[in-house]
């Protein structure tokens, strides 16, 4: 008798990997994708991991695409390490593609976040590979039709974000427009998530001016539309993803549609990212949630962010210690023979998590949320 509740967890955690496979983000397996293989034949589109058969096609179809794609994939891992590095959940899972944790299998806050970073990624690589000429099916971004202001011209080589997004959302949402790849409800948040990373790329597209005059003094600028770094669209996707709305699927009219979970009356806004499952706190080890908890990671004790001691050990503590670094920071060259290196020896104090039990007791994203607000 007592076996039964056993088998029922099982049955519900195979259910929960049924219902949300992740075939949209599987494609990050292509940043592991070895430098032997030339990627300048049909036949090679096969033999790249993580890809429906629709993204095979498109492979094949813009085989130019594909390095570009490659690369978009291996800066979504850098870019979202780089912006949760200071957060309890630090990213680390996205390295695990094309098999992922329930963290990111999951309709959860995090998968809202990689599915938007992937989205605007891979548009954002198109569209500036189309400007240093690496691509043959394409070239510059149009010229604005408004005028670029006083002293100003248009001029330079834009980059061509039309054709990125349009590239882009061929590739990155064709898993989500499969038959039979998991439940309506995460195919409709992983597509509104992947449009929400789109809207960030656009947002971030701005005017950068080159200047022109005797002496440098900059009587005339030429001027171009171009994307900001994605690192500075991965900040701006970590600000939607502390504050993501949690929603329901739920019938709205002749047809269901994602809504609010606390506030149904109102439908989801188009620039906020969305999630259907709540996370764990991510301070204690768990695979089954894909967890990897916070156990000797770095902790800031002079901070009041999400690097704190106190947030990031979750109120276990955490351990001192010190250790000496020894860097080359300077060298002299004299003459053409001699080459003196000097090294600076540095003593740094740190802190790491304490592998106690107690977790927090206050929610780490709440309490960003609420440092951003004050």
């Amino acid at each position: 008798m007592r076996a039964r509740p056993q088998v029922c967890e099982a049955l519900l955690f195979a259910l929960a990997l049924q219902t949300g496979v992740c075939y949209g983000i599987k494609w990050l397996a292509l940043s592991k994708t070895p430098a032997a293989l030339a990627l300048n034949q049909t036949q090679h589109c096969k033999q790249l991991e993580g890809l429906v058969s629709a993204q095979v096609q498109l492979c094949r179809s813009n085989l130019e695409l594909m390095h570009t794609v490659v690369h978009a994939a291996r800066e979504v891992m850098k870019a979202c390490r780089r912006a949760f590095a200071d957060m309890r959940w630090n990213c680390s899972s996205i390295e695990l593609a094309p098999n992922y944790l329930l963290d990111l299998e999951r309709g959860t806050r995090e998968s809202a976040f990689v599915y938007a970073l992937s989205a605007a990624a891979i548009s954002h690589a198109i569209a500036r590979a189309c400007t240093s000429g690496d691509l043959p099916g394409c070239s510059c971004g149009p010229v604005p039709g408004e005028p670029p202001g006083p002293g100003n011209r248009w001029g330079g080589c834009a980059d061509n974000l039309s054709y990125g997004l349009l590239m882009g959302a061929k590739f990155s949402d064709a898993p989500m427009k499969v038959k039979k790849t998991g439940s309506q409800a995460n195919k409709l948040m992983r597509l509104h998530n992947s449009e929400v990373g789109r809207q960030a790329l656009r947002a971030s597209l701005e005017m950068k001016c080159k200047c022109h005059g005797v002496s440098g003094s900059c009587s005339i600028r030429t001027c171009w539309k171009g994307l900001q770094e994605l690192r500075d669209v991965a900040a701006d996707l970590k600000t939607r993803y502390l504050s993501a709305t949690k929603v329901v699927h739920r019938p709205m009219g002749t047809r269901k549609h994602l809504v609010p979970k606390d506030l149904d009356i109102r439908p989801v806004k188009d620039s906020e990212l969305v999630y259907l499952q709540s996370s764990p706190d991510f301070c204690m080890k768990n695979e089954k949630v894909g967890s990897h908890g916070t156990q000797d990671r770095q902790c800031n004790k002079t901070s009041n962010g999400s690097d704190s001691c106190d947030l990031m050990c979750c109120g276990r503590g955490y351990n001192p210690y010190t250790d000496r670094v020894v860097e080359r920071c300077h060298y002299a060259r004299h003459g053409r023979r001699l080459v003196l290196c000097l090294h600076l020896e540095a003593t740094r104090n740190r802190r790491s998590g304490h592998p106690g039990r107690r977790a927090g007791t206050s929610k780490e994203t709440d309490k960003i949320k609420n440092n951003l607000a004050a």
